[in-house]
């Protein structure tokens, strides 16, 4: 595995970046003081970036785990709750995550291999409307010993001590803070998505790649959207460019007005948008500017195909990374989510970010479950890393069927998800991910994109 070369003039190769978590070295984000004299548009000196990214980096936590059940279960009831996001500001990942979530859990249902889930959906919210606060303890008090979710950072951690107190896990399909790897969780949080450390690497070389020498944020401020700043800040300046340019907004903020004028007033060669939906919001005062359209760059939570929102055009050349396997990987299970998803009277998906990460976290508590002989938060936790093949033992298997005929036999399973093959570190993060790289076209839909 590689880390991607970082240099202003050389080209991303590639559509998407593999990179190995455990070998990658987080660079400081610091700045250069702007010299005196110097114009608006000169480099931001380290006080005007608004994040402490000295805050971003990762503490160093590793938990102790144990387990005193004995598997293979034989007729073991698993109640799993989700909380995902049915409103709130990232809502529209809410019909991937949840699709994922049921096509999982009627897969294990209808294997009928020792283990029977029962799925009690919930909503997670936001920040803003804190639908968390009821239901997690509806959840708890329902008897789930493992909650799928939230898909936001920033909400994940109004909850998760919660849930640790609870002895139940919190299985994310799409936090990527940094915040979470050395979380103090007794080993109860795992997640399927990969730390933003990876996806800011390759955001920031990208831009860098692209040709742009200067760069403007427009940052969500909280977990997320700092963290991911951060980390892309460091690797655009390691390729030689200056953020010149930040602005913060919080969660429930509608006017983004003060946060335009401030990045378009440095005159950047781009701009990242570190946001939530509130990039609708966003997009056309951008547009309104006059801001070439392929210099926008999105990430995971905004990039959504917005199609006839916006009017022909809007997003042309603009890019996005998330994430994600090389899609044509994927197609036959989106295909057969997107069937599944229809066939229980919901609107076919717009999107699928995140469909896949949720699938294979309810199919991997499963497995845990399976293995353990128990549904019990700990002694599934005990047992992840290994049926994600994270201790480096047990056979190949790409599905809940498959995997579960190796652990009632005896042996060791080793799942690799149709996300990607997953495979735990101790603390819970997957150990290798890939990054996509994406493109809007003329009906502000986003493709795959092959820069190699």
């Amino acid at each position: 595995m590689s880390v991607l070369t970082r240099s202003r003039t050389a080209k991303v190769m590639g559509a998407f970046a593999l990179i190995g978590a455990s070998a990658l070295v987080l660079a400081g984000c610091s700045g250069s003081p702007a010299p005196a004299g110097s114009s608006a548009a000169a480099p931001a000196a380290e006080a005007d970036f608004p994040v402490d990214c000295d805050k971003a980096a990762p503490a160093s936590y590793t938990p102790e785990y144990a387990s005193t059940s004995k598997g293979p279960a034989k007729d073991l009831t698993y109640t799993i709750g989700t909380a995902l996001p049915v409103t709130g500001n990232l809502a529209f990942l809410g019909p991937p995550e949840i699709a994922g979530t049921e096509f999982a859990a009627d897969e294990v249902n209808k294997a009928d291999k020792g283990v029977t889930i029962n799925l009690e959906q919930g909503d997670s919210g936001d920040t803003d409307n804190k639908a968390y606060e009821t239901e997690i303890p509806r959840l708890l008090n329902a008897g789930a010993t493992a909650i799928v979710g939230a898909a936001s950072s920033g909400t994940s951690l109004q909850f998760i001590d919660q849930v640790i107190a609870a002895d139940a896990i919190q299985f994310s399909p799409a936090n990527t803070s940094a915040a979470f790897t050395g979380y103090k969780d007794k080993g109860l949080y795992w997640r399927t998505a990969p730390s933003d450390v990876l996806q800011g690497q390759v955001l920031g070389n990208l831009i860098a790649g692209d040709g742009a020498e200067t760069v403007g944020m427009i940052i969500l401020n909280d977990s997320y959207g700092t963290g991911l700043a951060c980390f892309a800040k460091a690797a655009f300046e390691d390729a030689g460019g200056s953020v010149v340019s930040a602005a913060l907004y919080n969660t429930g903020d509608t006017n983004f007005s003060s946060q335009v004028e401030t990045v378009l007033a440095a005159d950047p060669d781009a701009i990242a948008l570190i946001t939530f939906e509130e990039v609708k919001t966003i997009i056309p005062e951008l547009v309104a500017a006059d801001f070439p359209k392929d210099k926008m760059y999105f990430v995971d939570g905004n990039l959504a195909n917005f199609g006839d929102e916006f009017d022909a055009g809007t997003l042309t050349g603009a890019k996005g990374t998330y994430p994600a396997v090389d899609p044509t990987s994927t197609a036959t299970f989106r295909e057969d989510l997107n069937s599944y998803w229809t066939g229980t009277g919901k609107s076919e998906l717009k999107d699928f970010t995140y469909g896949p990460e949720s699938y294979d976290a309810v199919i991997l508590l499963a497995l845990a479950a399976l293995e353990a002989g128990s549904a019990e938060g700990p002694d599934v936790a005990a047992h992840l890393q290994q049926v994600s093949g994270g201790t480096g033992d047990g056979k190949k298997c790409t599905s809940y069927a498959e995997c579960a005929d190796i652990i009632n036999a005896g042996e060791v399973a080793d799942y690799d998800g149709v996300s990607g093959p997953i495979t735990f570190d101790k603390v819970g993060d997957p150990q290798g991910a890939t990054i996509g790289i994406f493109q809007y076209g003329e009906d502000n839909n986003y493709s795959f994109l092959n820069l190699g």
